[in-house]
């Protein structure tokens, strides 16, 4: 059966911002939602401060969506910890990040790093599965680093693990977030693998996948866009201390919107504006 994820954007779909768009996120379908990583490095302390940002979705209806974890790192060690904690409370099924494409990230072998090390990414498979059971834990990736057929070719390392899905963004590590997604490598992938394949990147509002930037620009153009954010801007005000720390969210939500009407405006004001009271008086 397909399925309709909404994707964790780093600095947008938090705890926050899932919380106060839940009508919204339920309205368009999303069977669930897969939080922005969270770091699973040896050494950590998997306590409620690091983890307060996965609340689930509040169960007020048949149709709530799941929210499903996201971990980055190398460690499988790190990882089972990790995963026992998630368990400890109450998740369900966790993913492992394979796709982070950050210089910063990759170059230290985690996200899309694990990509150039294929026996460090199935030690990785190999311990989430183990943890979480089959069809339990499942991985976030891109179709390669640098070529669009990496993937393909350590994909029946991947599929050795009974994973609940693959999603696969179709473009690679180098190519960021920007020039065309290969869909027809991605349609390669999805028909070769023995596990279920989610495709991801630029897919389009109402299709099926993981979809993140397309819902995000279509709350700017709502009707009520103005007046929902102000809703979202009080919400981060109850959760966080300082103005600074809720327009740095803002930004980054309304960064999405900045090319839409009337958002060229506020735009501008919101880069330069230090405090939350002028934010909103500046908003349309």
């Amino acid at each position: 059966m397909p399925e309709r994820w909404l994707a964790p954007l780093r600095g947008v779909t938090t705890r926050a911002f899932r919380e106060e768009y839940a009508p919204e996120i339920r309205e368009a379908g999303f069977y669930g939602a897969y939080a922005p990583f969270i770091p699973a490095n040896p050494g950590m302390r998997f306590d409620d401060r690091l983890l307060s940002e996965l609340r689930p979705f509040p169960r007020d209806a048949a149709d709530t969506p799941r929210l499903v974890p996201q971990v980055i790192g190398k460690h499988p060690g790190a990882l089972r910890e990790m995963l026992k904690a998630l368990k400890d409370r109450g998740f369900e099924c966790v993913d492992l990040n394979a796709g982070c494409p950050f210089p910063m990230i990759r170059k230290k072998g985690r996200g899309s790093g694990l990509l150039a090390d294929p026996d460090a990414l199935e030690r990785m498979l190999e311990a989430g599965c183990d943890e979480m059971g089959p069809g339990r834990f499942s991985l976030k990736t891109r179709l390669g680093l640098e070529r669009a057929d990496e993937l393909l070719a350590i994909l029946p390392r991947i599929d050795r693990y009974p994973l609940a899905r693959l999603v696969v963004h179709a473009r690679t590590a180098r190519q960021m977030y920007s020039g065309e997604c290969d869909a027809a490598m991605a349609a390669r992938v999805a028909a070769a693998s023995v596990n279920r394949v989610v495709p991801n990147g630029d897919i389009p509002l109402g299709g099926e996948g993981m979809i993140g930037r397309a819902f995000v620009r279509s709350l700017g153009v709502r009707c009520d866009a103005a007046a929902r954010l102000a809703d979202y801007i009080a919400r981060l005000r109850r959760g966080l201390s300082g103005d600074a720390s809720v327009l740095g969210h803002v930004k980054e939500l309304v960064a999405y919107w900045r090319d839409e009407a009337p958002w060229r405006r506020v735009w501008p004001v919101l880069k330069l504006t230090r405090t939350v009271d002028e934010l909103l008086s500046s908003l349309p």
